[in-house]
């Protein structure tokens, strides 16, 4: 069976990812630090292995691996997804614990996480694994009013260059996702809020799907960037 640990599952791209994971027939060890959501995502499913934790928190995060290796062997794939975007606001705006607590999560807890299957992938027997980080459109183009947030999604782009670097003597492969206006609860309050011009959006379904091809590629193999949106987004020219 293969193994796959998912930060942020307990609601949006991560809770989508582990369902499409569940149904695939995965071991998925499931992290968020709410664990009632995290079992209302798992609804009782037999392969889902509940680990409330907070990623910013690199002991703890650790701690979380290693009862995930517990249960299930070994570790095949991770996908660094846990992340928050913080205050709109200018950067003048923007007081320093606002952009440290976007950082810490963003950054400090996506280091956290890939730092723990790093090792753990170099470690076991056969060695190896996949580390899929979470990105963001905002590593390329920002949104507005986002500096905290954008920051961090362009510091992603570089712990997945390195990684992909650094893992290739261990078999360990790395590639990152940027997602587009997937469905979530974040994007449903934005639409609530102007129901006269909603975003264009997709169903946040279709990312757990892309994050299980990736994630299912033979290890020769790897999908450096993906990029997965809604088409009509004012992503590629001036729309």
């Amino acid at each position: 069976m293969k193994t796959i640990l998912i930060t942020g599952a307990s609601a949006g791209i991560g809770a989508a990812t582990a369902r499409a994971c569940l149904d695939a027939g995965w071991r998925v060890g499931c992290v968020a630090r709410r664990a009632a959501a995290l079992h209302e995502m798992a609804d009782g499913h037999p392969n889902a292995v509940i680990l409330p934790c907070d990623v910013t928190d690199g002991a703890a995060v650790e701690t979380a691996f290693d009862a995930f290796m517990a249960a299930a062997g070994r570790l095949d794939v991770l996908f660094n997804n846990a992340g928050t975007f913080g205050r709109a606001a200018l950067i003048d705006e923007l007081d320093h614990d606002e952009w440290r607590q976007v950082i810490d999560v963003n950054l400090h807890g996506m280091f956290n996480a890939a730092r723990a299957a790093f090792a753990r992938m170099r470690a076991q027997e056969p060695q190896g694994g996949r580390i899929i980080n979470n990105g963001s459109l905002s590593a390329h183009a920002p949104r507005a009013l986002s500096v905290a947030y954008t920051t961090s999604k362009h510091a992603i782009t570089g712990l997945t260059r390195s990684l992909s670097l650094d893992g290739r003597p261990y078999d360990i492969a790395c590639g990152q996702i940027d997602i587009g206006n997937a469905r979530t609860e974040l994007l449903e309050g934005i639409i609530a809020e102007n129901p006269d011009d909603p975003p264009p959006t997709m169903d946040v379904a279709e990312v757990g799907r892309a994050v299980l091809h990736m994630a299912s590629l033979p290890p020769e193999a790897n999908m450096q960037f993906m990029t997965l949106m809604a088409t009509k987004m004012p992503y590629i020219g001036r729309g």
